[in-house]
This record gives structure tokens, C-alpha cells and sequence, in this order.
């Protein structure tokens, strides 16, 4: 079975990681960097998701470096199955490590927030990653200070805002865009706020990055 690199930080720091094969999108340490640089700061006693877990090493990697628990939801049951051996792999399976062999959608349908991070890897060009964020937007499964952070290809931009969410950022990082998202600040008496500047055009190269606003 091929791999699926290694934990790159944290308790399980090196360990290698399995990966199902084809149909899931290697989840390369340097995504992982583009990702977790800047999410180590919220990720201590953080409650994450991990959605299209392929391998799980997303949610592995913010276990290791101290997120309270995460939950992994992926349909494919050898990739269920890979995510399991990885969690054995890296010792970080146990009651905080759930994995839910369900469709996404399903499982958002009943899903019981709020999560403080939630990551957003579906299969480049999949239409279930603007419905995923439409879902988030809607309320009930985020905080006022959560994460998402989406994966998709470069060609696909993402909405600047889907409901209550709005673009914070992007970074391209080879093939794919990192685009992370925060909920919308509530104005006066709870209500949405102004509507955000739009972002900025994006200038940067391969492996660039912009900030929204």
C-alpha cells in the first residue's frame, strides 16, 4: 500500500502514514505546512472535522498537535479502514478519534456542533465542496472564532462568502488552492455585520498567497 507521507509536527511528529490508493489525492507534507502554519494557534483543545478524510491525515495532523478530538467522515471503506491504521500508526486513535464511514452530506444532515476547525478536501472539481460550505454557512455547526479550510483546484474559485461565511484568505500550492474561511462578525444585537471588502485580486505565483479584504 502506497504512503501518505508523515506527520510533519506534534506528538506523532514523523511517523508515516498510509494511503488508500487511487481515487484520493495524496495529502503532501508541504499542503500540510500551507495548512497547519497558520492553524497552530487555535488548534490546541480544538474539536475538528475532518470532511473527504481520504487518508485522514489532515485531522491526524492537527491531533498531534494538540487538537481535543476530530472527527473523520469518509464514504470510500478502504480509505475508513486506512484512516483506522493510520490512528493506530501515529497512537492517537481512542474515544477522541471518530470515524464515520458516511456521505459528507449525510453526515452534516445530523451533525452536532459547533467545531472549531473544519477541513474541506473533496476530489478536485467534486460540486459537493459548495454545497459543504453552503451547510456551514448556514449555521449551528461553527463558533464565532472557527477555521474552515477548503482544498480545491486553481481553476475552481470559491464564493468569497456562502452565508454566514466569508474568504479570509488563499494560497496556491502547486496544482491546488488553500482557501480559508471564518464566519461572519455579528453586528448590533447579533445581526451579520457590513458585507466584507471583497478580496483583493490575487497576484501571487504557484505558490503564493492573498488575503482577502
Amino acid at each position: 500500500m502506497p504512503e501518505a507521507g508523515r506527520v510533519i509536527a506534534g506528538t506523532a511528529r514523523g511517523r508515516r502514514l498510509l494511503h488508500p490508493g487511487s481515487g484520493t489525492r495524496p495529502f503532501a507534507d508541504r499542503i500540510k505546512q500551507a495548512i497547519f502554519g497558520s492553524l497552530d494557534p487555535v488548534l490546541p483543545g480544538a474539536r475538528v472535522l475532518d470532511l473527504f478524510a481520504g487518508s485522514g491525515a489532515g485531522g491526524i495532523e492537527a491531533l498531534s498537535r494538540g487538537a481535543e478530538s476530530c472527527d473523520f467522515v469518509e464514504r470510500d471503506p478502504n480509505a475508513a479502514r486506512v484512516i483506522e491504521e493510520n490512528l493506530r500508526r501515529t497512537r492517537l486513535g481512542g474515544p477522541a478519534a471518530r470515524v464515520h464511514r458516511r456521505d459528507v452530506g449525510a453526515y452534516l444532515a445530523g451533525a452536532t456542533g459547533p467545531f472549531d476547525v473544519v477541513l474541506v478536501d473533496p476530489p478536485f472539481g467534486d460540486a459537493a465542496m459548495l454545497d459543504v460550505l453552503r451547510r456551514l454557512g448556514e449555521g449551528g455547526l461553527l463558533r464565532p472564532t472557527s477555521v474552515v479550510v477548503a482544498r480545491h483546484f486553481w481553476r475552481d474559485a470559491l464564493p468569497e462568502r456562502s452565508g454566514r461565511l466569508v474568504q479570509l484568505r488563499e494560497r496556491r500550492v502547486g496544482e491546488g488552492v488553500v482557501t480559508v474561511y471564518g464566519p461572519e462578525p455579528a453586528g448590533p444585537g447579533g445581526e451579520p455585520g457590513p458585507d466584507p471588502a471583497p478580496p483583493a485580486e490575487a497576484t501571487a505565483g504557484a505558490d503564493g498567497e492573498r488575503e482577502a479584504g
